[in-house]
């Protein structure tokens, strides 16, 4: 594999998503059933693509992106990990390997049960494999030493049965993959309109007049967003990008499943504005925003004229206003400027296309969310949309866009360690059994439990928390020091490494698979990110007859610990309309959940603050008057200049899932070892492109935090800011490194020292 940095000058999508869906569908070494397994992902009678959340256009023939057609052949690949294969390959060998080998290698085959004497992974029975789970946990001396850990893949059924069972075990300790990405997003949107969701539907993308897109790249993570923007775009909606890096995927796309862009260099231009802040400097660049149009708004009232705030909207649905005005008067533009990074005229661009609009969305992902000041960013997005009136009404709106195809369902039905109290007393009162009020752990809280010693078990249902989380050797230290671990999994990954002093790896069906317990066919549920609730039922044939569905692995385990308390959990198993009856007996909005599915597309669940029913203390959407930070990151260390780093997916990758090694639109392929610089960074260090780099972070702890082997590459990027990929640089990123209020890890905003080490140049 040869490694090369070369522009990549096309468009997004085009016949280089074509040729890349291609490869991937021909290398799972089954292309005639993955070409039929396309045709029915996201369809009405077929399953969810199992990568991100964004929602589904009903009516559509074809509806999956590059990086779903990706997911899928990955998923359903013919390659299998057998005992055979354990047998070969040592866990101490394993570990030297990359992320890419161990995924690469297929499907883990049956129940596997870490020998430490050996030091391979050897075959064990499904039930000796419940058995050892039930031995640690009906020996656990408190419930809370137990850690429930949860992938944003899982189904509504799985997620709810898993809650269910540690919750019938005692502990609230669910820690998720959401509390290390969105979890900013569900505190601001919560204590601002008194719901954790976004406010818009995927039809309000084609009425919007503007859209402001903040700290994401659908072109790589969510594609599937491209085909809305671009509708936006040709009917003349204004699309303004504020993301760090230039992504090709919010400059051009090309439709594959259009034959016109296919056959001509026609394409669509995404965004009509396009600006680069600093990292962290979101926060800024939006109180500039709303800093022009208050100044506009009293400008126009003194010349008698309409104001542009929504004065009705604000008196009837809002409070706060007055304290938000006054922070925003008190914020000079010196430090506007210098924290954002853009100059005036560059915010006063956005604003005017904020203030000529009748209906605009706001949307966001993890450029957002992972800085220590994330929640305050967001709210301070809710309140330039509050000013004009832009929640609940068609067009507008908020509108997170969350990554794994389920994370905010099983956020829904019950994966939270800080229930509230209504939930857990439904719970109580549907199945005659207490429930624990103690607030559980997140998934930073749970590492530090696993590393004190004061949680014993762990169990992930799906998901990849070794390479994940933070502080990558800290948490293969917490994974190491648990009594037991155990993965549910569909292929070998590095956390099947990391294991406790006794481990299992159980495998599960995968999203595309055929899945038929006792009473027949089953399918499940999912939520995207639209909350729309629809059926997913897979099509292929399984990989292995060892594997089980995580449904009915959940059921297992908890009928080994608990018997048939307080429900019989196989017969659930059996049949997960039976789950589905007791989710719509204690869950708002899913009632007559069996019959509602019925529905082609599904059923919205609804959203309180889209229909101005705010579900806060005050009975009232909040202006956040929160000053802007003091300062984001310290410019210089004892004289040696700090960079500012985020870490990043590559094209070939969905979450820590390592497709490939290229990263097309970046101009990157066959590595991924690299460093991204802005080319006047690279002359101000004395560097060269290509030049090899070591990266130390910086936290006040005294531990040293170092990764090395990376090459620089010249990039369109601030100066000042850098950019690599995860879990390569998940060692840089502390653990208690973490957002106020979300305690989500600051993968974006990491503070770094940058080398150079003595080795030729090699691009």
């Amino acid at each position: 594999m040869s490694k090369k940095i070369k522009a990549y000058n096309g468009a997004a999508g085009g016949w280089g998503a074509l040729a890349s869906t291609t490869r991937f569908v021909l290398g799972s070494k089954q292309p005639a059933a993955n070409l039929r397994n396309l045709l029915r992902a996201n369809q009405v009678k077929g399953f969810d693509c199992p990568g991100c959340a964004w929602g589904d256009e009903q009516g559509k023939h074809f509806s999956f992106c590059e990086n779903g057609a990706k997911a899928i052949s990955w998923e359903a690949t013919s390659r299998r990990v057998t005992p055979a294969f354990f047998k070969q390959h040592a866990v101490s060998q394993l570990r030297r390997q990359s992320d890419y080998f161990l995924e690469y290698q297929g499907r883990i085959e049956q129940p596997m049960y870490l020998n430490r004497d050996s030091d391979h992974y050897e075959p064990i029975s499904w039930d000796d494999a419940f058995a050892l789970i039930a031995r640690h946990l009906n020996g656990l001396d408190h419930p809370d030493r137990l850690e429930l850990y949860t992938s944003g893949r899982a189904s509504n059924e799985a997620a709810y049965l898993y809650q269910l069972f540690g919750r019938a075990v005692g502990t609230n300790n669910f820690p998720d993959c959401s509390n290390l990405c969105h979890e900013a997003s569900g505190v601001a949107l919560t204590r601002a309109i008194g719901v954790g969701k976004g406010t818009v539907t995927l039809q309000d993308f084609e009425r919007a007049d503007a859209i402001f897109a903040f700290g994401q790249n659908p072109g790589t993570n969510h594609p599937r967003m491209l085909h809305s923007l671009r509708h936006a775009a040709r009917r003349g909606a204004a699309i303004v990008t504020f993301n760090n890096l230039k992504e090709r995927g919010l400059e051009r796309f090309a439709d594959p499943q259009s034959p016109l862009e296919m056959l001509t260099p026609k394409d669509s231009r995404i965004s009509s504005l396009y600006l680069s802040p600093r990292l962290g400097g979101d926060m800024a660049a939006v109180r500039g925003m709303a800093k022009l149009v208050l100044e506009w708004d009293a400008a126009a009232l003194q010349r008698g004229e309409p104001g542009l705030l929504d004065r009705d909207f604000i008196a009837e649905h809002t409070q706060g206003l007055d304290d938000y005005m006054a922070v925003v008067a008190a914020t000079p533009w010196q430090q506007i400027e210098q924290q954002s990074g853009l100059r005036r005229e560059q915010i006063r661009q956005a604003a005017e296309v904020y203030a000529s609009a009748e209906r605009v969305i706001c949307t966001w992902a993890m450029g957002i969310t992972q800085h220590k000041h994330s929640v305050a960013t967001i709210r301070e997005m809710v309140n330039l949309q509050l000013l004009r009136g832009q929640i609940g009404k068609p067009g507008a709106g908020l509108c997170p866009v969350r990554g794994h195809s389920n994370v905010q369902g099983n956020r829904t039905v019950g994966i939270n360690e800080q229930p509230d109290a209504a939930f857990l007393d439904r719970l109580e009162r549907h199945f005659h059994i207490p429930m624990p009020r103690r607030p559980g752990h997140n998934a930073v809280a749970a590492i530090q439990a696993m590393l004190d010693g004061r949680s014993r078990v762990f169990i992930a249902l799906g998901g990849n928390i070794a390479a994940a989380a933070p502080d990558s050797h800290v948490t293969a230290e917490a994974l190491a020091n648990c009594e037991l671990t155990v993965q549910i999994s569909t292929k070998l990954n590095r956390s099947h490494l990391m294991a406790g002093k006794e481990a299992l790896i159980l495998p599960c069906l995968g999203r595309t698979e055929t899945d038929v317990q006792a009473s027949g066919p089953q399918f499940v549920t999912v939520e995207d990110s639209f909350s729309m609730v629809h059926a997913s039922q897979g099509v292929g044939k399984p990989n292995s007859p060892h594997q089980r569905s995580e449904t009915a692995i959940i059921a297992g385990m908890a009928q080994a610990t608990l018997g048939s308390k307080p429900v019989d959990w196989l017969a659930l198993a059996d049949d997960y309309h039976r789950i589905r009856d007791h989710m719509a007996a204690t869950l708002p909005g899913f009632e007559r959940f069996n019959e509602r599915l019925q529905q082609p597309g599904g059923f919205y669940l609804g959203n309180s603050a889209a229909e101005h029913h705010w579900r806060t203390a005050t009975g009232k959407a909040g202006f956040a008057a929160e000053p802007l930070p003091e300062a984001l990151l310290p410019a210089e260390a004892n004289g040696e200049p700090v960079s500012v780093l985020q870490t990043l997916r590559s094209h070939d990758q969905y979450n820590t899932t390592i497709y490939g090694m290229d990263d097309r639109y970046r101009g990157v392929y066959g590595q991924r070892m690299v460093l991204f610089m802005h080319p006047d960074e690279i002359d101000r260090r004395g560097l060269n492109e290509g030049d090899l780099v070591e990266m130390i972070s910086l936290w006040h702890d005294g531990k040293e935090r170092k990764v090395a082997g990376f090459r620089v590459v010249a990039y369109d990027i601030p100066a000042g800011n850098v950019a690599a990929y995860y879990p390569e640089t998940n060692p840089l990123v502390p653990l208690h490194s973490t957002g106020d209020d979300s305690h989500t890890p600051t993968s974006k905003s990491v503070a770094v020292l940058i080398r150079k080490q003595a080795s030729p140049r090699i691009l």
